[in-house]
C-alpha cells in the first residue's frame, strides 16, 4: 500500500496490520465504521479471511481500549500532545500498544510486536517517525517487565520481524533491525514545512469508494 503499490505486501500478519491501519486511519480521519473499511478492504484488496480476521481483531482491539491506550502515548510521547502526532503514527503507536499489552498472543512476543510497529512507520511514515515509536514501545515494554520475553532483552532487540506463522523470523521481507531506539518521546522536529508521518500515505489512505489510481 505504499505509493504506486497495489495493495499490503508480506506475510498474512504484516497484510493483516496494514489493513488495520488503513481501517482505523479511516474510523478516525472520517468516521467511517470499522466493519465498513474492513467490507471495503476486503473489496479492495481481496487480502482472504485470514488476514481479514487478523486486521478485524486489531482494529477492533485498538478502538475498545482505545483511552487506555492514547493515556499510554500521552504519558510516553514527551513534548508531544496526542492530537499534535500525525495521525498516521497515532494509529502505529495504538496497534503496537495494543499488540504489545491486551491482544494476550504468545505467539507475538513483545519484541516482534515492537519490530512490526517500527516497519509499519518505516513503509508509511518515516525514519524518524520508526525511531520514534520504537524509542516509545520499547521503553514501555521495559517498564511493564516485557523486554526479555520471547528472546533475550535489550533495548534494540525488536529487530526481528515475524513469519507467517507468527514464529520470530523475518515477516513481509527483509528481516533488517531497526534503528537503534530513542529515548521514549525525544522525536526530532519535523522539517519547516513538513507534518510529520506523512511520507507514504498516498497509497495507504483511500477513502471507500475511491479508485486505486492504478
Amino acid at each position: 500500500m505504499a505509493a504506486g503499490s497495489g495493495g499490503p505486501a508480506g506475510g498474512p500478519r504484516r497484510r493483516g496490520r496494514e489493513i488495520a491501519l488503513q481501517v482505523l486511519f479511516q474510523w478516525e480521519a472520517a468516521g467511517h465504521p470499522l466493519e465498513a473499511g474492513l467490507q471495503w478492504a476486503a473489496g479492495e484488496y481481496n487480502p482472504g479471511e485470514e488476514v481479514l480476521a487478523f486486521a478485524a481483531d486489531l482494529a477492533g482491539g485498538v478502538t475498545r481500549h482505545r483511552l487506555d491506550i492514547d493515556g499510554l502515548i500521552a504519558r510516553y510521547a514527551r513534548d508531544w500532545d496526542l492530537e499534535r502526532l500525525a495521525r498516521v503514527d497515532r494509529n502505529i503507536l495504538r496497534l503496537g500498544i495494543y499488540e504489545l499489552l491486551y491482544a494476550g498472543r504468545p505467539d507475538v512476543p513483545p519484541p516482534v510486536a515492537i519490530n512490526e510497529a517500527v516497519e509499519l512507520a518505516k513503509r508509511y511514515s518515516s525514519e524518524d517517525a520508526a525511531r520514534f515509536i520504537n524509542g516509545i514501545l520499547g521503553q514501555l515494554a521495559r517498564d511493564r517487565g516485557l523486554a526479555g520475553e520471547g528472546r533475550p532483552a535489550a533495548p534494540a532487540a525488536a529487530g526481528q520481524g515475524e513469519s507467517a506463522g507468527g514464529a520470530p523470523a523475518g515477516e513481509g521481507g527483509s528481516g533488517a533491525a531497526p534503528s537503534a531506539p530513542m529515548t521514549a518521546g525525544a522525536r526530532p522536529a519535523p522539517a519547516p514545512g513538513t507534518v510529520p508521518g506523512s511520507g507514504q500515505l498516498g497509497g495507504l489512505i483511500r477513502q471507500p469508494g475511491e479508485g486505486t489510481g492504478g
